[in-house]
């Protein structure tokens, strides 16, 4: 369960890190696992309302800057009705011409 658990949350955060580079995003990924401080910064930025009712949230946790912008479920969400710049609270891009 544990190992299910880990591969569901590498799988969504590589999902993120591919949508990100490929639109060429600049972004730092921070890995929690190997920081008490960056743990503990993560749960107190993430707003209460976005908290579950039992436990800690898991990663993938998106900010800006110190914006919280949401968690996996909401980019994907964000990433189906096109609106994942305004998720990451970037300007929209506009889709360059050829020919």
């Amino acid at each position: 369960l544990c190992l299910k658990v880990f591969v569901d949350i590498k799988k969504k955060q590589q999902d993120v890190v591919r949508f990100l580079e490929a639109n060429k995003i600049e972004f730092q990924e921070v890995d929690i696992t190997m920081s008490e401080e960056q743990r503990q910064w993560m749960y107190r930025n993430i707003p209460p309302e976005k908290k579950p009712a039992q436990g800690n949230p898991l990663p993938p946790q998106i900010f800006n800057d110190d914006r919280y912008c949401g968690d996996y479920d909401s980019f994907f969400e964000s990433k189906e009705s096109n609106t994942v710049f305004s998720f990451l609270g970037l300007k929209p891009r506009l889709a360059s011409k050829v020919g």
